[in-house]
């Protein structure tokens, strides 16, 4: 098996322990509390350590959204409502997704990803609007508009440059608005019994792409 494979392995078996921890009933919780943040930091781990011949720049940029989405992990699943702390966290991260994905190409160096995820973005906060508190619609807003652009972005670096590392990161940030807007759908227009299993593997699979994205990178 080679490295890539054991890479993947490897957070897919941790992801897979963090779900079923979800889900578990009583002490079982403990999984979800070890494993959730570990398979986030899996990711990390391999960007730092298979991307020495990488863009450094990107790569570091996609390391530092990786740490700061681990605090985010964290926020999200304390007992109590961190919410807002997560979303912070959650925002720097796609801050500095973005940052990196300027790097390989200029801000909308493709104008027609901005438009489309504008739409899109627009389709989802149509949906949460009525649900939302007054205190979080700002905050929300600018989530929305900073993980759109981040994925618009993304796709724009796949228009220009059309390599693996570019196409990579259009998967990630596809996968990373599925994921954050079936949990907000979730949490506050239309909860259902499955949203948190299809949150986190659309989510790690977003972080998986974004990270490989790192590691395949070229200057």
């Amino acid at each position: 098996m080679n490295r890539d494979k054991l890479w993947l392995f490897a957070v897919c078996a941790s992801a897979a322990l963090a779900i079923a921890g979800a889900y578990a009933p009583g002490a079982a919780i403990w999984l979800h509390y070890l494993f959730k943040p570990a398979t986030t930091l899996l990711i990390a781990a391999m960007v730092l350590r298979e991307g020495a011949g990488a863009d450094p720049r990107y790569r570091r940029a996609i390391f530092v959204g990786l740490l700061l989405s681990t605090a985010g992990d964290a926020f999200l699943m304390l007992p109590g409502d961190w919410f807002v702390f997560g979303l912070g966290s959650f925002l720097c991260a796609h801050v500095a997704y973005l940052i990196g994905l300027c790097k390989r190409a200029k801000p909308f160096a493709v104008g027609w990803p901005f438009l489309a995820y504008a739409a899109l973005a627009g389709a989802v906060l149509s949906v949460l609007w009525p649900h939302l508190p007054n205190e979080l619609r700002i905050p929300v807003i600018v989530y929305v508009a900073v993980l759109a652009a981040m994925a618009a972005q993304a796709a724009a670096v796949w228009r220009r440059r059309a390599d693996a590392a570019a196409v990579a990161a259009a998967i990630g940030g596809a996968c990373f608005v599925f994921s954050d807007a079936t949990l907000a759908i979730d949490r506050f227009a239309a909860p259902f019994a499955a949203a948190q299993a299809v949150v986190l593997v659309s989510y790690w699979a977003a972080q998986w792409w974004i990270g490989r994205s790192a590691v395949l990178a070229r200057a």
